[in-house]
């Protein structure tokens, strides 16, 4: 696709690293202006300074997506630098492990305000900037826990599932106006907050724990920052015109089941 973001201008939050930073990444690669959102300020501009010394447009934007003061001014920093805004990336994620019964209110409210609460606030104010431009594409970073979870992440599997269900309405409200609103439930991607996991797994070995999380996709491996960018892309373009309301799996299998590891390999391809 490329080039084909020329004269489009996108927002993408939890920007610093991880998916957001390649999505940014392959925004620009494709020739669109894009402004990055997150708090964490170091990594933020050594994000932002990477897609300029490549060549593209970039620039920082520091701020909590859970802070209406802060999307605001997010938008308004983009629309001033580039004139516009026509793609909105909602990546930006946390978790907080924990069994609900000794759950602490306040890693509640911290997972659900920047997971979900966070999406409201960019959406609000990214809104009425699509509207001038005459349409736009929201993409809504979920999780494949919106679908198949496990113990200690209520908050995280609240907050993904409700990311499939107000992408889904979010959809039909604005699909008239030309805004198109889709989301990705992605499996175990290799970021940071997935080092985190596995530190906490097996704190003796987390590369081990990596391991096993990838074995448990039937792809056999762990998606990569990049494979989330691919579909992020493809779903703000214009190829993906037809497309609104909808939740792609990008998850390695993992929702369409396990595999037989106990088979040998020549059983497993029959």
């Amino acid at each position: 696709m490329t080039g084909s973001f020329t004269g489009k201008v996108a927002l993408v939050t939890g920007a610093a690293m991880g998916v957001g930073a390649a999505i940014a990444e392959a925004l620009a690669r494709e020739d669109a202006a894009v402004g990055l959102l997150d708090v964490n300020a170091e990594a933020l501009q050594a994000t932002v300074d990477g897609i300029v010394a490549d060549g593209g447009r970039a620039i920082a934007c520091l701020g909590d997506v859970s802070k209406a003061a802060d999307a605001e001014a997010a938008v308004a920093q983009l629309v001033d630098a580039f004139g516009g805004l026509d793609v909105l990336v909602n990546n930006a994620g946390v978790v907080r492990y924990g069994f609900l019964p000794d759950f602490p209110e306040e890693d509640w409210d911290y997972v659900l305000d920047i997971n979900l609460k966070g999406m409201y606030q960019t959406a609000r104010f990214a809104i009425p900037q699509m509207r001038l431009r005459g349409g736009g594409a929201i993409v809504n970073l979920a999780s494949v826990q919106a679908y198949w979870s496990h113990q200690a992440a209520v908050a995280y599997s609240a907050s993904k599932g409700g990311v499939v269900a107000f992408s889904r309405a979010l959809a039909l409200d604005h699909a008239r106006e030309g805004i198109r609103v889709n989301a990705i439930a992605p499996g175990s991607v290799r970021t940071p907050m997935l080092l985190d996991a596995a530190r906490r797994s097996n704190p003796d070995d987390p590369d081990s724990a990596l391991a096993t999380f990838a074995q448990t996709h039937p792809i056999g491996r762990l998606i990569e920052p990049s494979d989330i960018a691919n579909v992020a892309l493809f779903l703000a373009s214009d190829k993906a015109g037809a497309m609104t309301g909808a939740t792609v799996l990008v998850d390695g299998g993992l929702v369409a089941g396990t595999v037989g590891w106990d088979l040998d390999d020549d059983e497993a391809a029959e």
